[in-house]
């Protein structure tokens, strides 16, 4: 992880090459992470890349109600050469939970970014192929937000449609 200065010296790199960008940064028990502008992901990532965070791990989704901005998403990213993570937070409102995709320049957030969409719904614009990938294509609503019923409900999954029975029965 970089320690707190590193993370305060990237921060500030970040800063003079997109003012706009760094709202926060935060190192908390060893680990670094930069809160960003929505709408600059794209250039973020790919300065923290030529700086060599060059391998996305995971992309999550968060749910922080009951404050707003109130969806966030997360990038996790490793220098694999110096054993080095980082974490890129951004947040979202969901009146309008839109964050440009990283799909083009980091393949393997397709699927992740798909999976943040179904369960949070948060829109990530010019994805290739944002569809539902876990719940069915007519689900409504968006499971993992805090204000989801607990309790669940019964889906009727592809599968077990022949058989007019869902996942209760």
């Amino acid at each position: 992880m970089p320690d707190a200065t590193g993370l305060e010296l990237l921060a500030g790199d970040l800063r003079d090459r997109l003012p706009e960008a760094v709202r926060d940064t935060t190192h908390f028990r060893g680990k670094g992470a930069i809160e960003i502008a929505p709408g600059t992901i794209r250039e973020v990532l790919a300065f923290v890349r030529d700086r060599g965070f060059r391998f996305l791990a995971s992309v999550h989704g968060l749910d922080y109600y009951p404050e707003e901005p109130r969806l966030g998403v997360q990038y996790e990213l490793l220098d694999m050469e110096r054993l080095d993570r980082l974490t890129v937070k951004l947040r979202v409102s969901t009146e309008d939970p839109r964050v440009p995709s990283v799909v083009g320049e980091w393949p393997t957030a397709d699927h992740q970014e798909r999976e943040v969409y179904d369960m949070f719904g948060v829109v990530f614009e010019g994805h290739p192929d944002l569809r539902r990938i876990l719940m069915p294509e007519d689900y409504e609503g968006f499971p993992q937000r805090r204000d989801f019923p607990i309790g669940g409900e019964s889906i009727l999954f592809t599968h077990d449609m022949v058989k007019g029975t869902d996942y209760t029965q």
